[in-house]
């Protein structure tokens, strides 16, 4: 089996350029690109002569402005094509005297993820890959893999009921924050985690090492928090007088105990990694980075210009903040989809961070307080989400604004209980932040969804002080 040479070359890249822009987890939708180099520094994962012929592969794509971005792709080669896997075809091309081959996303084939589970629980080792397990894993998982959907950054393979591999689609140079903070929190015992099996690990020279997948416990009973809170929008939508505290699927409860779970998670994270102190320089920087955000977000979604002033004044209190700031390792994109809600109480899940920044952004150190604002945001997302169908109905938008609010006050206070420090007193911080995530929800929505971008608009309006309302369409 063969990737394209020379002579196949033109062909497969176009093939992979028409892919890769069809794909959820590619960073690059909307924008124009070209792919600068696919290239293949890791050996073959299967063995000679067998099919699927099956490694994985990078890809780095280039954007107009001249920034690049490395995607890995791990490939599955058949003789001939593989009707069940027509999905996941790239392409068919051939470089001549060879014959033909077909090439295939190799994630959606379940001949080829073997490989990439048994090198985990076997921990192999071969020319550039390096794969890690963990002790007191079960090393007989055998079961055939499952590509799950809805994910957008990343790919993720279950394994019948015992494991879940994440495949980082996007990937940078350095140690994946997700299996650093998981590695400590799984050694720790933590209870608030999904934990820690193993993980991939790529190095294709020049210090060009990074994390390419990680395999963890599988919460398959779980249902993730953004579920339960629309379940929970919906029944209130559907009674005509009831406040949100009378209706049967009120939410509070469960936002008090998720507060009290984040929080449990932030004081072991302050214990078993770093922390520090940000004083009025630290602040500065911080608020001049989201002073930076904000400039770009107006550049794309104009609509938000009439509302920057007050944003910004959000930015100025930061700066003003009269007393030094704890900083330490957080979640960094914290929101209720990111929350499973298991037999066992709350486990939080994906410690990426935001897929839009950078690797050293996402590793550096941040208040809690942010993960506070990210899920308050959340909250908000949920009332409103429904409100797109109802845009001029006043008592549902007022419904939505109350639910909005229990949830919110709920989850702060389980945070407070547990932690000791009840986010509301930092009002500044909290505004700062949330202004932060709302500024970031309104360009993702304008480019990926806009029909969901008056749920960002309506939070810019209130943060900026021109609206009143917590939540409204």
């Amino acid at each position: 089996m063969s990737t394209p040479g020379t002579t196949a070359a033109s062909t497969a890249t176009a093939h992979l350029h028409a892919y890769l822009t069809g794909q959820r987890w590619f960073a690059g939708k909307g924008r124009e690109f070209r792919v600068r180099s696919w290239t293949w520094p890791f050996p073959w994962l299967s063995a000679e002569g067998t099919e699927p012929s099956m490694r994985i592969e990078l890809v780095e794509v280039e954007y107009d402005d001249g920034t690049t971005e490395t995607y890995q792709l791990p490939m599955a080669y058949y003789a001939e094509p593989q009707e069940h896997l027509a999905h996941a075809l790239l392409g068919e091309w051939e470089e001549p005297p060879r014959p033909p081959v077909w090439a295939y996303d190799a994630l959606h084939d379940r001949e080829a993820t073997r490989y990439l589970l048994r090198g985990v629980l076997d921990e192999r080792t071969v020319d550039g890959l390096s794969f890690h397990c963990l002790d007191g894993v079960d090393r007989s998982i055998s079961t055939p893999s499952l590509l799950l959907t809805g994910e957008q950054s990343n790919s993720s393979l279950a394994f019948g009921e015992d494991a879940i591999l994440k495949v980082f689609r996007r990937i940078a140079p350095g140690r994946n924050p997700d299996i650093e903070i998981h590695r400590a929190l799984t050694d720790a015992k933590v209870e608030h985690i999904a934990e820690l099996y193993g993980w991939i690990e790529g190095d294709w020279g020049e210090g060009q090492t990074a994390d390419l997948a990680m395999l963890q416990q599988f919460l398959r009973t779980a249902t993730d928090g953004w579920t339960l809170a629309l379940t929970s929008v919906r029944d209130l939508y559907a009674e005509a007088d009831l406040h949100a505290d009378e209706v049967g699927g009120d939410f509070a409860g469960e936002s008090q105990r998720l507060g009290a779970a984040v929080a449990d998670v932030h004081l072991h994270l302050a214990d078993l990694l770093d922390t520090a102190e940000w004083g009025a320089d630290d602040l500065r920087a911080t608020a001049g980075a989201m002073q930076q955000r904000l400039d770009a977000a107006v550049d794309a979604v104009p609509d938000i210009e009439q509302y920057a002033d007050g944003l910004r004044r959000a930015f100025d209190d930061l700066v003003d903040l009269d007393h030094p700031l704890q900083v330490q390792r957080v979640h960094g994109d914290l929101h209720l989809g990111q929350a499973l809600r298991t037999v066992l109480g709350w486990k939080l899940i994906d410690f990426e961070g935001e897929p839009a920044k950078s690797l050293g952004e996402r590793m550096s150190l941040d208040p809690p307080l942010r993960d506070v604002a990210g899920m308050l945001r959340s909250f908000d997302y949920a009332a409103a989400n429904l409100l797109t169908d109802h845009p001029h109905d006043a008592q549902i938008a007022y419904r939505a604004r109350e639910w909005a609010q229990r949830n919110r006050s709920a989850f702060c206070d389980g945070y407070a209980e547990v932690s000791e420090s009840d986010p509301r007193e930092e009002s500044v911080v909290m505004r700062a932040y949330e202004t932060d995530k709302a500024i970031y929800e309104v360009v993702y929505e304008a480019r990926n969804r806009p029909s969901w971008l008056p749920i960002p608009m309506a939070a810019v309006r209130r943060l900026a002080g021109a609206d009143e309302h917590e939540v409204t369409a």
